[in-house]
């Protein structure tokens, strides 16, 4: 059975929102009903994406969503992976002012049906529910890739990049609960990457060539993929790539140099959300590298 999804997306900054993209578009297991983009420069994001589709052959509606953060600061001004798109035929108009209301009418026509993934800041999606709050009861489920959760890594810090991108959103999300929220966090994401060298040779694959020219851009500055975003993406497809264990995700607000900090209590009276603890890293590539 098809899964139908709705992908919000930040793709532009890190690569892994573009891997992601690719093994979707690829998936024949998946339908993408839509696509809306979030955090600076919204317009160039979804560019990227329409860029991917184009190659793809797949007509997929792309909104420009939430261009910054609900109170803070934006962090991520830019989309700089955006300049490889002058070798990729791409979308420059895009509807306007419309992201949180396309997600809402997608939902509210198949309810009970759509996985809403996000690997974003969750502006769009605290938008969402704010302004509906029928809407978590009408998703199938929410991934998002968020948060840390079991163990704080050395070289990144306590925070996560997309729940700290927006930390009042994220709270928002994590206190208005779906029906399933699942959450794939960098202790685990962390544990699935690629160098540069291979990256290069893997990604031969017509589908994966923009994204290859996307990544040049962010090998400037890394020499390694992280995949983050894929791993949250394929885990929709097959669950058996992480554990999961429930309880409950808070998020801290009260610490102006902590917030975004997600806490996580798998010994809570109530456990609305489900983490991911593990990572078979071989199932993950196997999975990823076979629907190209």
């Amino acid at each position: 059975m098809r899964k139908r999804i709705l992908l919000d997306t930040d793709i532009g900054n890190d690569i892994d929102d573009a891997v992601c993209l690719a093994y979707l578009l690829a998936n024949p297991r998946c339908e993408i009903l839509g696509i809306t983009t979030v955090s600076g420069e919204p317009e160039k994001r979804a560019q990227m994406a329409s860029a991917m589709c184009i190659v793809a052959g797949k007509d997929i509606p792309i909104y420009p969503g939430a261009p910054l953060p609900f109170l803070i600061d934006q962090r991520q001004q830019r989309a700089p992976q955006s300049i490889a798109l002058k070798k990729w035929e791409h979308q420059v108009d895009f509807p306007q002012g419309q992201a949180v209301d396309f997600l809402r009418r997608t939902i509210h026509a198949n309810p009970g049906e759509i996985t809403l993934l996000t690997i974003g800041p969750l502006t769009n999606i605290a938008l969402l529910f704010l302004l509906d709050p029928e809407i978590p009861s009408l998703l199938n489920e929410l991934v998002t890739m968020c948060g840390i959760f079991t163990n704080r890594l050395a070289g990144f810090g306590p925070r996560e990049w997309n729940a700290m991108l927006d930390p009042h959103a994220t709270a928002v999300v994590y206190k208005i609960r779906p029906k399933i929220h699942r959450s794939i966090g960098l202790d685990v994401t962390c544990q699935v990457r690629m160098n540069s060298d291979e990256v290069r040779r893997r990604f031969q694959i017509p589908m994966l060539k923009p994204v290859l020219d996307f990544a040049e851009i962010w090998f400037k500055e890394q020499d390694h993929i992280l995949f983050h975003d894929p791993l949250a993406a394929t885990t929709i497809f097959n669950p058996e790539i992480c554990s999961f264990e429930r309880g409950l995700v808070e998020v801290e607000l009260e610490s102006s140099h902590l917030m975004g900090l997600t806490h996580w209590n798998p010994d809570a009276t109530i456990k609305p959300h489900e983490v991911a603890l593990s990572v078979d890293a071989d199932l993950f590539f196997k999975e990823y590298f076979s629907v190209f």
